[in-house]
C-alpha cells in the first residue's frame, strides 16, 4: 500500500498540472431527458470499495421505479478509477465533461478527491461522496462526504478511550499514506485541545501491509502504553493484534477506526487484548434488529449488496441528494442542483449522529459523531458499547 501511495503522489502531480488545462464548461441536464449523476470509485486495483456506488445505484433505481424525480429518470454512471491517478482524472472528465452530470454522488476512492477537487471547482459541480478518505475530501468547497472520515474518527476513538474508558498512557501507531500525516496530527491535537491530555508515545512509521509488526509492538509496550490508537486496514490490524498476543501483551486496549469494522474482521480476531473499540461512522450495521438501519438493510438485501459501512455511506449520499433535488422548482441541471445543495437545510437521519448539510463552506468536515462498538476476546462479534452517539464537542 505504501508503494502504491508513493506512485499516486508522483502521478498526481502530473495529473493536477494537466487539470489546469481542462475546459471549464458547465454542463447541465436536459429539461426532459434523464438526470445524469456520476461517481468516481475504486472498483478495481489494490484496494476496492464497490459497495458505496452500488448502494447509491440501488437508491436511484428505487426512485426511478417510483416515477423518478419530477417525471425524469436518474441515469447513474459509476466509473472506475482503478486506484490510478490518471484513470481517476479521466473518469471525472468523462462523467462531468462528456456526460454533463449534474452532480457526483456516492463516490468512494483512496485518491479521487485529491486528483479531481480542483477540476470540480473549475466545472462548478458538487460531489456528495459516499465515503471520503483522503484529506482533500474534507478540505474542498465542492466535496462534502456523507461519512465522518478517518480524522474525526481518530479524535472520537481517543475521546472514548480517555473520557469514557478512563484510560491513561494512550499511544498512537500511525500508518501514513500520501499527505495524511498532518490531518491525523490535527485529529490528535483536537483531542488534546478538548481533554488537555497528550499521547504517551507516537510512531508514525508503521507500514501498510507489513509482514511483521513485532518491533512496533515491542517499542509501544516498552514506552508504557496501556492503550493504542491505530488507523489500520483490516489485515494490518489483525497482524498487530497477533503480534501483541505473541508478546503476551493481553491487557492492552485497542482504540481503532471504522476501517476495521466488518464481520470478517471480528471472525478473524481471537485475542483482542483488553478489547477493540471503534466509533462507527454510521449506526452499527451489526445491530441486526435496529430500526435505524431498517430501510437501508432491506434495500441492500434486496439488491445483494454487502452490509458494510461503505454501503451505508453510498446509500445516505443518494438519499440526501434525492431529498434536495426533489425540492427544486424548474429545470434540474448542474446550476440548479449546485444552488440547491448550497442552500439546503440540514437533513437528519437515524443512521447518523450529525445532520447533513452541504452548504457554501470552503471545507466540509461537519459529521462529528460516532457510535461506539466493541470486540472482546473470544466473542468474534461486534457489540454496542454505548446507548447513544459519541460527539466531538463544538468549540
Amino acid at each position: 500500500m505504501r508503494k502504491i501511495m508513493r506512485s499516486v503522489a508522483v502521478a498526481a502531480a502530473v495529473t493536477l498540472v494537466a487539470a489546469g488545462c481542462a475546459d471549464s464548461g458547465g454542463g447541465s441536464g436536459s429539461g426532459s431527458g434523464p438526470i445524469v449523476v456520476g461517481s468516481v470509485n475504486a472498483l478495481s486495483g489494490a484496494a476496492t470499495f464497490p459497495e458505496a456506488s452500488a448502494a447509491a445505484k440501488a437508491v436511484f433505481d428505487a426512485a426511478n421505479a417510483s416515477g423518478g424525480v419530477n417525471g425524469r429518470q436518474i441515469q447513474y454512471k459509476a466509473l472506475d478509477d482503478k486506484g490510478d491517478p490518471a484513470a481517476a482524472a479521466t473518469a471525472a472528465r468523462e462523467v462531468v465533461g462528456a456526460d454533463n452530470a449534474v452532480a457526483l454522488v456516492g463516490s468512494s476512492s483512496l485518491i479521487e478527491c485529491e486528483i479531481n477537487n480542483k477540476y470540480y471547482e473549475q466545472q462548478k459541480i458538487l460531489s456528495i461522496s459516499g465515503i471520503g478518505v483522503d484529506p482533500a475530501c474534507f478540505n474542498s468547497p465542492n466535496i462534502s462526504p456523507a461519512n465522518v472520515g478517518p480524522y474525526h474518527d481518530m479524535t472520537l476513538t481517543l475521546l472514548y478511550g480517555s473520557e469514557v474508558l478512563k484510560l491513561d498512557n494512550i499511544c498512537a501507531l500511525l500508518e501514513i499514506a500520501g499527505n495524511t500525516l498532518p490531518s491525523y496530527q490535527a485529529a490528535i491535537d483536537e483531542w488534546t485541545k478538548i481533554t488537555g491530555k497528550k499521547l504517551t508515545y507516537l510512531d508514525a512509521t508503521v507500514p501498510y501491509g507489513g509482514s511483521d509488526y513485532t518491533s512496533y509492538i515491542v517499542k509501544a509496550r516498552s514506552a508504557g502504553c496501556k492503550a493504542i490508537t491505530v488507523n489500520p486496514v483490516e489485515p494490518d490490524s489483525i497482524g498487530q493484534l497477533k503480534a501483541a498476543a505473541a508478546q503476551g501483551w493481553n491487557d492492552v486496549t485497542w482504540l481503532l477506526l471504522t476501517s476495521v469494522y466488518s464481520e470478517n474482521y471480528a471472525k478473524a480476531v481471537s485475542n483482542a487484548g483488553a478489547g477493540v473499540y471503534v466509533p462507527a461512522e454510521f449506526y452499527p450495521f451489526t445491530d441486526a434488529a435496529s430500526s435505524q438501519n431498517k430501510e437501508w438493510r432491506e434495500l441492500m438485501t434486496k439488491n445483494n449488496i454487502p452490509l458494510t459501512s461503505f454501503s451505508q455511506g453510498g446509500y445516505l449520499a443518494a438519499k440526501y441528494f434525492l431529498q434536495v433535488i426533489k425540492g427544486i422548482q424548474g429545470d434540474i441541471n448542474r446550476e440548479s442542483v449546485t444552488k440547491a445543495l448550497q442552500e439546503m437545510q440540514p437533513i437528519t437521519d437515524p443512521m447518523v449522529g450529525t445532520p447533513y448539510v452541504f452548504g457554501k463552506g470552503k471545507t466540509h468536515h461537519d459529521n462529528t459523531a460516532g457510535w461506539p462498538i466493541k470486540l472482546t476476546t473470544g466473542s468474534n462479534k461486534w457489540e454496542l458499547a454505548a446507548d447513544d452517539w459519541l460527539r466531538i464537542p463544538k468549540n
